[in-house]
């Protein structure tokens, strides 16, 4: 699934070219997504200037003087630029067009979403799909004593503590496991027992591994692309633990385990997280 750093990647690939242009048209060409696309939404924006490209969580927000169109990539999708004559793919479901580029939503699964927000009903923060998420890790407002006082007193395993989206948002399942590696935690540690020490190490693990994620252009297991079309190389470059049940670690040689929390499959070192 396309995480925090897969979605800023697209955001940042994107904005260039979206933000203060007038969005000629919007074709819809699957409408059964996550939740159905509505049938009035290419008239709600097509024509219409679309003015900043921002990220809250995993969601790609699309600003328009009157709203929000609010986009999510789903378990598979990608976001990706095109040329204005490349042809469409099987499964690209959804098309922006503008006078010089064009861009293709492509959702084998159709588990991702698009969404409007009228700018009546007040921010777009307080779409219900935004309205409960925690602070962005890459933000001023995640600091140690935020995320020690988010886990305060849970005995829920710190590995799902994470993943619920309350506390801190955006951290998915591949960036939870590496962080975890990186600060020697045990995925099912309860969150509450955690140290101020090894919170504070959580803490900055969590944002060196989502630095390095976004370095890389974000992660690639089967279908992201970013908005160039080029995968991401995070796994080449910094991956510990995800996806490599019974492979040494590399620090200390143990093969790494796998385990199934919340029905997410969880990677660690034995050895190396207590």
């Amino acid at each position: 699934m396309p995480e925090l750093p897969e979605v800023e990647t697209t955001r940042r690939g994107i904005a260039p070219f979206m933000s203060g242009h007038v969005l000629r048209q919007l074709i819809v060409h699957e409408s059964r997504m996550r939740w159905p696309i509505a049938a009035d939404l290419p008239g709600r924006v097509s024509g219409q200037v679309l003015r900043r490209c921002d990220r809250r969580g995993k969601y790609l927000l699309l600003h328009f003087d009157h709203g929000c169109l609010l986009v999510h990539l789903g378990m598979s999708g990608s976001l990706r630029r095109v040329s204005l004559s490349e042809p469409r793919r099987k499964h690209d479901h959804v098309e922006w067009c503008f006078d010089e580029s064009r861009f293709l939503l492509h959702d084998p699964r159709r588990f991702g979403a698009l969404l409007w927000h009228d700018a009546q009903q007040g921010p777009v923060e307080t779409h219900p799909l935004l309205a409960h998420l925690g602070v962005e890790p890459l933000g001023e407002a995640f600091t140690a004593s935020h995320l020690q006082r988010g886990i305060r007193g849970k005995q829920q395993a710190i590995k799902l503590a994470l993943l619920g989206g309350q506390i801190v948002v955006g951290v998915g399942n591949i960036y939870a496991c590496e962080s975890l590696f990186r600060a020697g935690i045990h995925p099912l540690t309860p969150a509450g027992r955690l140290s101020t020490r090894r919170v504070e190490r959580l803490h900055a693990a969590i944002q060196a591994v989502l630095e390095n994620a976004l370095d890389s252009g974000g992660s690639t297991l089967r279908d992201y692309v970013n908005a160039s079309g080029q995968p991401g190389a995070y796994f080449d470059a910094h991956a510990k633990v995800y996806d490599r049940a019974g492979q040494p670690c590399h620090t200390c040689q143990t093969p790494i385990r796998r385990i199934v929390q919340a029905q997410r499959a969880t990677y660690y070192c034995p050895k190396c997280q207590r």
